[in-house]
């Protein structure tokens, strides 16, 4: 069995991520603004295919399942990857169709964002599942955070660089310039995985393989685990808090405290900066810190009810007036969304091996799935609340108010379920322990 990553490795395995995002800002970003401005497009358009991209994740699963039955994750990494880069071309290719050919153009680009859907699942899931086997456990939450924090690298790196070339503007230097980064995310996400499986799955990871099976049966196991399934719950309803401010946060500060577009936008970095605090608050201490203040559970748990009173704060502040210190509210909430998030994917990585090893890439999925579709869910619903509160409330302030409280209570129903998940954690731990001390065998994995 190959030895535990060290931060060199971890750090290159976060370079996948790197590719990814940087694909995917081109996409969801870039192009998404060229058809609102440049092609005067309605932005209905680009805002349909983005949660197209999101839908088609509901099958990270079947993708987890594929990795299962061929017992490596390399090829799915890097096929993922591989079917992302070409969507993203086609993403720009279908822009510059529809100069000449709308709805050539339109059915382009829909077949690329199911593509780019696709080849985030399967690439991110598979690599998630390759980290929690090659990860030490003591450094998963560590290993989260720098995977996420490289991912939002290709984000700011591709954005800034894709910015200066773009300039002046055609549709000619957008369709290289997404070619050129599509290529670039596949050579170094070749490059990052290189070496990094075994040639064959762990003698521990299956001591007698099982008879491979139908998808549909692997995912009714996974789903009939206790502890799998309430998790996947659990993901589904706090990502839903998670993602509904998103898109509202923005409109409530220019709406309710007067501010500026630009002020706003400002705000939004004060809320990144602050999820970004929490995933690095959230790794260090999980690392260096003992046991129980580096628990999981206690940052997941704690996430989520900090998470629920900045989202108070914001209900409050709706009525409080310009006095309110908005700014530093914002960043509390950043905090502690990061710190929830960061723990939620720690646990993700850990939890994966806690049943049949055949099923590590169905359970992974499963989870993935769930963050994936409720976070493009989660917008939609957090934007429409907000427009239906207004149909029956005649202050703003008081339908914003509406909404934050609700995401509030969201949020701490997310605690509870976190919390369940860690009782049925520590409860099959005990049984595994019992089962040990009593002369029985339990099997690897927890398998």
């Amino acid at each position: 069995m190959q030895a535990p990553l060290g931060w060199p490795g971890i750090v290159r395995l976060g370079l996948v991520q790197t590719a990814l995002g940087s694909v995917v800002v081109l996409t969801t970003s870039t192009i998404n603004r060229v058809m609102v401005v440049e092609l005067a497009l309605p932005a209905i358009l680009p805002g349909l295919l983005v949660a197209l991209h999101y839908v088609v994740q509901v099958l990270r699963p079947r993708w987890g399942h594929g990795s299962d039955v061929g017992g490596r994750l390399t090829p799915w990494i890097v096929g993922g990857m591989a079917v992302l880069a070409l969507g993203g071309f086609g993403a720009a290719l279908s822009v510059a169709l529809m100069e000449t050919r709308l709805w050539a153009g339109i059915g382009l680009a829909v077949l690329s964002f199911l593509m780019i859907g696709s080849g985030v699942g399967a690439s991110g899931t598979c690599l998630l599942v390759l980290l929690s086997r090659r990860v030490a456990d003591a450094r998963r939450p560590a290993a989260a955070t720098v995977v996420w924090v490289m991912m939002i690298a290709g984000f700011i790196v591709t954005a800034a660089t894709a910015g200066h070339w773009l300039d002046p503007f055609s549709t000619g230097r957008l369709v290289t310039i997404a070619a050129v980064v599509s290529a670039l995310a596949v050579i170094v996400t070749m490059l990052a995985v290189a070496g990094v499986e075994a040639a064959s799955p762990a003698p521990a990871d299956r001591a007698e393989p099982r008879p491979a099976t139908s998808f549909r049966i692997a995912l009714a196991e996974v789903w009939a685990e206790p502890q799998a399934r309430l998790f996947a719950i659990f993901v589904f309803v706090s990502m839903i808090a998670y993602s509904a401010q998103d898109l509202i946060l923005e409109p409530f500060a220019g709406t309710v405290f007067g501010y500026t577009p630009g002020e706003s936008t400002r705000l939004s970095g004060v809320q990144n900066g602050g999820v970004l605090a929490g995933m690095i608050l959230v790794a260090l201490v999980t690392t260096f810190a003992g046991s129980r203040a580096g628990s999981l559970r206690l940052w997941a748990v704690g996430g989520c009810v900090a998470s629920a009173v900045a989202l108070a704060a914001l209900s409050v502040s709706a009525f409080a007036g310009p006095g309110f210190p908005l700014r530093a509210v914002v960043f509390g909430l950043g905090v502690a969304n990061g710190a929830y998030a960061v723990a939620a994917i720690g646990a993700m990585m850990r939890m994966v091996g806690e049943g049949a090893a055949e099923r590590q890439g169905v359970r992974m999925g499963l989870w993935g799935a769930a963050q994936g579709v409720a976070f493009g869910f989660g917008g939609l619903v957090g934007a429409g609340a907000t427009d239906l509160a207004r149909q029956f409330v005649s202050s703003p302030a008081a339908a914003y108010a509406a909404v934050f409280t609700a995401e509030a209570a969201l949020f701490l129903v997310s605690a509870g379920l976190a919390a369940a998940v860690s009782r049925q954690v520590a409860v099959r731990d005990a049984r595994v322990g019992e089962a040990g001390r009593t002369g029985l065998v339990a099997q690897p994995n927890g398998g």
